[in-house]
């Protein structure tokens, strides 16, 4: 039960990537738009991802549920010496919900609609940089369990280049899983190319920031070469991930929308497989050298198989229902929309 436990923890943070990602995505391609195009960049987002925005962040709150009840020590651990990134993020999350509801759905058309249009770009900027920062720390080494000052404690830990690479790659990577998606939702061929020159822009910020988080991986002693080349596992993932990126190119130049979404999140669980194989089942890593373990941290073995159960039960209702929200939810029209 243990395993399908962290089956569930895996994917859930997949699915968040993939369709939270896609979601904080489109406010950071409506943040690097010139404002003449800004209004069809929110119509454009709003009919696709309007039926299940709300709906993205269960997949990270089944996470944090997880770690909560089945890896408490883990929990314990990223919510004390994280807990400034992750107050940060959480607020860029309400942020972003109530400006994107608000900018829709306000009876009155003021000059508060600009505010909540910063709002919602920003926030959707700020909350996959911090997540990335989380997710960069963990493996950084610079957690300081036994650090005896505040700054420590609760700074060092993730005010460092790595973490902050890895947050500005994981914003390139959801600005450009959001342009691949939105791609196959507009019809007309000038927003298709714009769309695709915004996939480029961010597949090239995923290039530099890649660069970088090698860069940082080096002068801070991180064996992240290793991690991605030491093994035939995460060698065969990182390579497979390359290829699907290529893929996912010719799809997008022979406008097969199918192939093109299918590649891109194909391309994202490769990458999220290699980063994380060579040290599974280690999460996170400490400066003194110890780690924690998804085995070493689990909680009882009653309450490991009680959550198992809960989690396969959960999911034949999930499933199908959001599976159904998709599908039985009609796109807007743009008429409709503004």
């Amino acid at each position: 039960m243990l395993y399908i436990v962290i089956g569930f923890l895996w994917v859930s943070m997949l699915i968040y990537v993939l369709m939270g990602g896609a979601d904080f995505g489109a406010g950071i391609l409506e943040l690097f738009t010139s404002e003449n195009n800004r209004s069809k960049i929110r119509t454009t987002t709003y009919n696709a991802m309007g039926p299940i925005w709300e709906a993205n962040h269960m997949w990270l709150i089944i996470a944090v549920v997880i770690l909560f009840v089945g890896f408490p020590g883990i929990y314990t651990t990223v919510s004390v010496y994280m807990h400034i990134p992750l107050v940060i993020m959480l607020m860029g999350i309400i942020a972003r919900g109530t400006a994107f509801t608000f900018r829709h759905y306000d009876a009155v058309k003021d000059n508060m609609q600009q505010l909540y249009n910063r709002i919602y770009v920003y926030s959707s900027f700020i909350t996959p940089l911090f997540l990335g920062v989380i997710a960069g720390s963990a493996v950084s080494r610079q957690i300081d369990t036994d650090a005896s000052t505040f700054a420590s404690a609760y700074i060092l830990g993730w005010f460092n280049w790595f973490s902050f690479s890895v947050g500005f790659f994981t914003v390139a990577i959801c600005g450009f899983l959001a342009a691949v998606y939105l791609i196959g939702d507009v019809k007309d061929l000038t927003d298709k190319k714009r769309y695709i020159r915004k996939a480029k822009m961010m597949n090239g910020a995923m290039a530099f920031w890649i660069i970088m988080i090698f860069w940082f991986s080096y002068k801070g002693d991180i064996p992240l070469f290793n991690w991605l080349f030491g093994n035939f596992i995460s060698v065969a993932t990182t390579v497979t991930g390359l290829l699907s990126l290529i893929l996912l190119w010719i799809a997008i130049y022979r406008n097969n929308i199918k192939r093109m979404r299918f590649y891109a999140g194909f391309m994202t669980m490769m990458l999220l497989i290699a980063v994380t194989y060579s040290h599974y089942p280690n999460i996170i890593l400490l400066k003194n050298g110890a780690h924690l373990s998804l085995f070493g941290t689990k909680g009882p073995d009653k309450t490991i198989n009680s959550l198992g159960i809960a989690l396969l039960a959960g999911s034949l209702f999930i499933v199908p229902s959001l599976v159904y929200l998709i599908y039985s939810t009609p796109k807007k029209t743009d008429r409709e929309v503004q």
